[in-house]
């Protein structure tokens, strides 16, 4: 099994999520009626950074590469389950949200090597 997929999808939710809540903050889009999307992506991302992670796991070829990629990600769990808890009003939602981001691109990267 390969592991790009997974990370890959992880990866591109995480940046989905990141670009929609950054182009809130910044007044560019508006979605008070759809907030829900942006939960949904996050949703999305810890859904799928578990199911990267957890393919560590499985037996099979590219197993080295998932648990090297899965061991990077794995610190993003801390910033992930954090996020819900910190007001989105606040200047620390999107610095705890961020801090994920190098784990994300860490896992990304070895998960295509």
């Amino acid at each position: 099994m390969s592991p790009q997929p997974l990370f890959v999808a992880a990866s591109a939710s995480y940046a989905a999520n990141c670009a929609l809540g950054g182009s809130v903050a910044l007044g560019l889009v508006d979605t008070r009626r759809i907030r829900w999307v942006h939960h949904a992506l996050y949703i999305a991302t810890c859904t799928l950074a578990a199911t990267a992670a957890a393919s560590a796991l499985l037996p099979g070829a590219g197993r080295d590469a998932r648990i090297r990629a899965a061991l990077a990600l794995l610190p993003a769990a801390v910033p992930l389950t954090l996020v819900p808890r910190v007001s989105a009003r606040t200047r620390a939602h999107p610095l705890v949200a961020l801090t994920a981001a190098p784990f994300f691109a860490a896992a990304f990267v070895l998960s295509r090597r």
